[in-house]
């Protein structure tokens, strides 16, 4: 093996995967450009990644946050700080910056608030997951004024209004599996009242398919969609983590097991990303960040859920099929596109980012065999390239429904507020410097 002379063997990227790339297309997608099919195709090498590498990458995302996030309550209208909260005032809100990038209680944001906690876990670095600290607690300690606000004036548009009035999984689900991490760390009582509402949304009040299968009534009357993997499992996750009430676990490993039997389409290994149960010709759409939104789930699942426990074994055997799908479809910068199987589509940061933790992570767990290492190391590099030097995301696409048309996914556009990208960068360089130290990956090991 080639390495780098004088550099410690846990920074060097070994060399002897580059036949394991998957990037070969099937020859029965049509309308596809084709993949790059070797090495000598890709515009991103396979170059030595230090630990210190990723690591700034990681600093300065985290710095973006810390430093802009406002942390202060706000009349919205007049842009004036709010200090006397005896008062109620019908436009208080937080502060969440010109672009609302730094909203306190959102789906992106308990994306991110994850990704920080397993920054500090990886790297050791406390003041990583003292921000996501320092959030919940600004959150709460404004929850009875905002319960004011809300009381005098009604339901108002403002960053409470997903927790007093929860509607769908995105007011919940993810930020409450962030919730629930931050609880078994510091073990604050307050935050076990919102996580106990959270839990009785999800399992009580959230609409069904007849089969149990968590779904929404728009944009059609019955509409699954991909993305619910992740605002629902993760929290189901660790609350039967957190409670031992095997219900929770239950839930999870039957949501993951319905989404795959109504979306995993076999022929080509990949998630459709939603479908209308009441059109039997709703197209196939395989949008990149819903089957991100699958394979986090899949992670945070597998990670909390006991050994031999009932699903298990066919949800790994469906997380290595998915995988291996998504390695066919890496293009040749080591990024993904937004519509997976249209290579004319735009790559797309937050879903590339999301597969490469999910490949790390499998490998580092042992679902996932040690020849994905390639792809895991050429997605990285291709992410890393999307981080700018102030901190922000490149590339990302924005929030978007389901439809039923591909030209509504390749007209998305992408944003740098778009809060979707940061937390699976956190997450996918975690990830990659827990593999580059493990050395997993190294054969013979």
């Amino acid at each position: 093996m080639k390495r780098a002379i004088a550099i410690p063997l846990f920074l060097v990227i070994p060399v002897l995967f580059f036949s394991s790339i998957r990037a070969q297309q099937k020859s029965d997608l049509s309308g596809a450009i084709k993949p790059a099919s070797g090495i000598g195709d890709y515009n991103t090498p396979f170059n030595i990644i230090a630990s210190e590498s990723i690591k700034i990458v990681l600093d300065r995302i985290k710095d973006y946050f810390c430093m802009e996030t406002p942390f202060r309550v706000i009349d919205v209208k007049t842009k004036v700080t709010i200090t006397d909260f005896t008062k109620p005032v019908q436009d208080a809100d937080f502060d969440n910056g010109d672009h609302n990038l730094f909203n306190l209680w959102t789906y992106e944001m308990g994306v991110t608030y994850s990704g920080m906690l397993k920054a500090a876990q990886i790297t050791g670095d406390r003041t990583y997951s003292e921000y996501p600290e320092k959030c919940f607690r600004f959150y709460l300690e404004n929850l009875a004024y905002f319960k004011k606000v809300d009381s005098s004036f009604g339901g108002r548009s403002n960053s409470y209004r997903p927790l007093l009035h929860t509607k769908t999984l995105d007011d919940c689900g993810s930020i409450g599996a962030a919730l629930i991490k931050i609880y078994k760390s510091d073990r604050e009582k307050r935050y076990l009242g919102i996580i106990d509402h959270i839990a009785d949304h999800i399992s009580n009040k959230q609409f069904r398919l007849h089969d149990g299968l968590l779904a929404r009534e728009s944009p059609f009357k019955r509409s699954i969609w991909l993305d619910d993997a992740y605002m629902s499992v993760p929290f189901l996750a660790q609350m039967g983590s957190l409670t031992g009430n095997k219900k929770y676990f239950d839930d999870a490993v039957k949501q993951v097991l319905l989404f795959s039997k109504y979306l995993l389409k076999h022929d080509k290994r990949l998630y459709d990303h939603g479908r209308n149960m009441d059109n039997p010709n709703d197209p196939e759409i395989f949008w990149a960040r819903a089957n991100g939104w699958m394979v986090l789930a899949v992670c945070e699942l597998l990670d909390q859920l006991p050994q031999n426990y009932r699903g298990r074994d066919e949800i790994v055997e469906n997380f290595r099929i998915h995988i291996q799908g998504l390695t066919e479809y890496q293009g040749g910068s080591g990024l993904w596109h937004n519509i997976l199987n249209r290579f004319d589509s735009f790559e797309e940061t937050s879903s590339s980012a999301m597969f490469v933790y999910g490949i790390a992570h499998g490998i580092n767990m042992g679902w996932l065999d040690q020849s994905f290492a390639s792809v895991a190391y050429s997605g990285w590099n291709g992410v890393s390239k999307k981080i700018n030097q102030k901190g922000q995301v490149e590339g990302t696409c924005i929030g978007t429904s389901l439809e039923g048309s591909e030209v509504y996914y390749y007209q998305r556009p992408t944003s740098i507020y778009a809060a979707h990208g940061y937390g699976p960068v956190l997450l996918a360089g975690s990830e990659m410097l827990d593999f580059i130290r493990n050395q997993k990956h190294m054969p013979n090991k």
